[in-house]
This record gives structure tokens, sequence and C-alpha cells, in this order.
């Protein structure tokens, strides 16, 4: 009995739609891209903030990854601490006059003046590390969050976490009004600056 022939399978429709197959995704496919951190210096009212020497702590990272503050190079675990004690300085008033009451500071004449008007930058060479930069800026939200939880602590016998956390459950504008007292005594005035090769080298 003859075998019939077995007809070929024609490859050729095959690859244009695989062809097309690829360039459909390539097409409609989204790559995650890796975006770095920028925090942006908020404030209810611009022309409060006062820029002079006093106010603002200057943090620069440099290409080593070296930190340096007012020249001088500290490590990531005094940062919190340094941040704190220029927050907490108290040596002045506020832009409407008012004096910084429950602060605990030296009152240092070359420290800022007022919680309101003290202003943290971050300044990171191109060339320094993400995982140093990133540090750095958790060192300065804890310094705030010391503060805060100490005033909170102070004023309302819960420290500034519990009452963040209670909102969350509870959402009483009782416990909203207490955590935006707190916030507006130690406001969060932090902001970050690239700075060119160059100007970060110790």
């Amino acid at each position: 009995m003859k075998r019939k022939p077995i007809s070929e399978i024609n490859a050729g429709s095959m690859a244009d739609i695989a062809f097309l197959l690829l360039i459909f995704f390539l097409v409609t496919t989204t790559l995650n891209v890796d975006q770095g951190i920028f925090t942006k210096i908020t404030q209810d009212n611009p022309d409060a903030l006062d820029t002079h020497k006093r106010n603002v702590f200057d943090i620069s990272i440099n290409r080593n990854n070296e930190i340096l503050i007012g020249g001088d190079e500290v490590t990531i675990a005094e940062i919190s601490q340094l941040a704190q004690d220029f927050i907490d300085n108290g040596a002045g008033k506020d832009s409407k006059g008012n004096p910084c009451d429950w602060c605990n500071g030296k009152k240092s004449i070359i420290s800022s003046d007022h919680p309101a008007k003290a202003i943290i930058t971050i300044e990171a060479n191109r060339e320094a590390s993400y995982e140093t930069y990133v540090k750095a800026l958790d060192k300065v939200h804890l310094a705030y969050n010391n503060l805060r939880n100490q005033l909170s602590v102070k004023m309302y016998g819960y420290n500034f976490t519990q009452l963040e956390t209670a909102y969350k459950k509870n959402r009483k504008q009782e416990t909203f009004d207490k955590l935006e007292v707190i916030k507006s005594k130690y406001p969060m005035l932090v902001g970050n600056i690239e700075i060119e090769s160059t100007m970060a080298k110790k």
C-alpha cells in the first residue's frame, strides 16, 4: 500500500507571526524605572522662611560617601542628634514674633532661631551612593520624630507615633487636631539639592 506523501509545513508564515508578536510586546510593555527621592521643602507661607545661614543646616555627601556638616566630617549615627539640637535650639522667634517656649535647646546665637525657621538641606554628590543618602535622610526624619514624640508626651501623655496610630484607627477629629498642633510646633522643613561633582569634594 502506497503511503501518501506528508505535506511540508510552511514555516514562513509562523516566523512572520512570531516577529509581529515580538514587536507587539515591545511596544506595549512598560518598564519600571527606578526614581530617586526628592523631598520638597513644604511650608504654608513661603515668605515666613528665614534662610539666614544660622537657620540652614547643610548636610553634604561627597563622592567618597563622607558626610560633612559645617565643614566637619560626621558619621551617620551623629546626624540625628546634631539635627535635633539644631531644630530645638530656640534662640529667637518665629515670623510672627513668638518665642519657642517648648524648645529645650541651648539657645545658641549661631544656630536656628525657631523650629519654624530651621531648614535642613541634603546636598548629595552625583557620585555618592544612594544608600548613604537614604540613611542620612532617615536620621533627619528620626530627629523630627524624637522631638515630636517628646513634646507630644509632655502635652498629651502619648507620644506622636501613638497618636498617629490611634488616628488611623479611630479617625477622631480630636486626635487629628493634636497631631496638627505637634506638627505645627516642629514643622519638617527638609529639602534636597544635587550638586556638581566638583562642589562636594572634601
